[in-house]
């Protein structure tokens, strides 16, 4: 992976030159993939670095993680808790709904879910801006071909290092990277609601997704649904449809 970092800071550095953005900010979560962008930022601008812990109703593992994360990286932090900004929000659009007898109760865990990271990618750039940086992806290679994140949410970002790795690289990764072993091998998950994990959500495994992605072969059920997957989220990976005068 020695090469692959370094192929990846020297591309972070050059995005620097081409933007004229001062450095990168990461949402630091306290999974593998945000830790390891952590790291990469952190080398490719030391004193211009900035991961920030973004809870939303997050349990506290969760924010150990990613506190050891940042402390093990050594990379400037901050902390904005959205908790309360969540709970308002999504209260009133969801008190407006009732009124009009048409809040949609089997959406409900959906759209919170993705409001949080919506929000969390609102307070990126607000602090991206006041500081003339990058806004960084964590999304891998499986993510972005299933199309497991959330559009204008953990999607929306300037930058994206990781999504030509597969989740078993990213691993590695991590590993060369020093990254703390249990958010290498603590299960993957969005935090987006209780015992949510992301293989439950997807109704297969990373690792056979890394599969179907090397090329191999995979069990027929597991194909059905990562090409589904592909298919159903082709939107959030092109850009936005627009009308063009014949």
């Amino acid at each position: 992976m020695e090469k692959y970092v370094e192929k990846i800071v020297e591309w972070l550095k050059q995005k620097l030159i081409d933007t004229g953005a001062k450095g990168f900010v990461v949402g630091v979560s306290g999974g593998i993939d945000s830790a390891v962008v952590a790291n990469l930022i952190k080398l490719a601008a030391p004193e211009h670095s900035l991961g920030v812990l973004l809870p939303i109703y997050t349990k506290s593992e969760h924010m150990t993680d990613g506190i050891k994360v940042i402390e093990t990286c050594g990379i400037n932090s901050m902390t904005i808790d959205l908790t309360e900004t969540h709970k308002v929000m999504y209260s009133h659009i969801k008190h407006q709904l009732d009124e009009k007898n048409e809040f949609n109760e089997s959406s409900d865990q959906i759209a919170g879910a993705n409001l949080r990271a919506r929000l969390r990618m609102s307070a990126l750039y607000t602090v991206a801006t006041n500081y003339n940086y990058l806004v960084v992806g964590t999304d891998n290679a499986a993510e972005w071909y299933t199309g497991y994140f959330t559009k204008y949410g953990d999607g929306g970002v300037d930058i994206h290092p990781l999504v030509d790795f597969t989740k078993s690289e990213v691993r590695e990764m991590a590993k060369y990277l020093n990254v703390p072993e249990e958010v290498i091998t603590k299960a993957p998950s969005a935090d987006l609601w209780e015992d949510q994990t992301d293989e439950n959500e997807m109704g297969t495994t990373y690792d056979r997704i890394d599969a179907y992605l090397r090329g191999e072969s995979v069990p027929k059920e597991d194909k059905q649904i990562i090409e589904r997957l592909h298919k159903q989220s082709e939107h959030k990976r092109v850009g936005i449809p627009q009308f063009k005068r014949s």
